[in-house]
């Protein structure tokens, strides 16, 4: 009866895949860290860190991702400052061109910057993908995580970025873009690691003797009058990588850090109850319908992984509480069947 169970259970994906029930289960790959998706013309784009290249995937169907095509759009020249360390890259559509933020560095860390390309094809598959250049605000100090995002007709970059030009403290700054691959002005700090819960890290444990703190990975989400900044917080290498919050209102002046009040506690954090560890570097991602949303975000499946190639990417869909507030749960357990984002069919 046991042996009975067991193949039940281990059969659950299979079953659902072959009599077309609308279900998938995390993780979505089983490795992929920053993982990142772009929706447009009823396609995903989806694309996480692979350190040597940048590679997208396209698929109608997220859940379905294994599956996607998938096409490598561009791979550094050897012996620049962008050749090696290629992080957290993410596709954008502005203003009727593609372009792909990442960060990149020579082999050395300290070296980190953020770059773009860009390419003219309404496709990002096809065309040719062009090299734009850095993208750094005056005083030109280490950023990685790069997010871009509009509102009220004016271009934003978030970042992850070390004050000076030491490794000691990541914290989150905005500044108003001239164009896709401008900064117009300086840099502005929004966050820095103050509480408890965003000081995990002693780099010790990745080989260096040093303490880091860390605000890095985020990304913009908007909801009614709310814009949010979900950010990735404590070291990665760490079980208590998690997620933090900053919060304003969309008429507020972006630019100036008293516009945006920071959650004093994380809004998603490891579930060991759940086999979830260090869930973090986030995006978000709409239903096919438009009526859901999803959080998609890499975790390891047990403790004391790190930042390794054990992070794989997931999604689950949140909810919204009567204050306008997203409500991200907790991390959804490995192998359970979740129903697939909405596409305004009858399931």
């Amino acid at each position: 009866m046991k042996k009975k169970l067991l193949l039940s259970i281990l059969l659950l994906p299979v079953f659902f895949s072959v009599f077309g029930q609308q279900t998938f289960t995390n993780p979505l790959l089983p490795s992929g860290a920053d993982p990142y998706s772009f929706y447009k013309g009823g396609y995903y784009y989806y694309t996480n860190t692979l350190g040597n290249k940048l590679v997208l995937w396209k698929t109608k169907n997220l859940a379905d991702l294994k599956n996607a095509e998938n096409k490598t759009i561009w791979v550094p020249p050897a012996g620049t400052a962008y050749s090696k360390e290629i992080w957290a890259p993410e596709f954008h559509f502005i203003k009727g061109k593609w372009y792909v933020y990442f960060a990149a560095d020579d082999g050395s860390n300290d070296h980190h910057r953020t770059y773009v390309l860009e390419n003219n094809a309404t496709d990002p598959f096809k065309g040719k993908w062009v090299f734009k250049g850095k993208v750094a605000a005056p005083s030109d100090k280490w950023a990685i995580d790069s997010d871009v995002f509009e509102q009220n007709g004016k271009l934003y970059m978030i970042w992850s970025g070390w004050e000076g030009d030491v490794n000691g403290r990541q914290n989150i700054f905005i500044a108003r873009m001239k164009n896709p691959w401008t900064i117009a002005g300086k840099r502005v700090l929004l966050s820095k690691p103050t509480y408890a819960w965003e000081r995990n890290g002693d780099l010790h444990d990745a080989g260096n003797p040093a303490h880091v703190d860390v605000n890095e990975g985020p990304q913009f989400l908007k909801h009614g009058h709310k814009i949010f900044i979900v950010y990735s917080a404590s070291g990665c290498w760490t079980d208590f990588y998690a997620l933090g919050m900053l919060t304003a209102s969309t008429k507020s002046n972006l630019l100036n850090p008293v516009s945006w009040k920071k959650s004093p506690e994380p809004v998603f954090k490891q579930s060991p109850e759940n086999g979830v560890y260090a869930p973090g570097h986030n995006s978000f991602f709409k239903s096919p319908d438009g009526t859901e949303d999803w959080i998609l975000y890499h975790a390891n499946s047990e403790p004391g992984q790190g930042c390794g190639r054990e992070r794989s990417p997931r999604a689950q869909k949140f909810t919204w509480n009567k204050n306008g507030m997203p409500e991200f749960g907790t991390p959804v357990k490995a192998g359970v069947p979740l129903a697939i984002p909405s596409d305004g069919k009858s399931k």
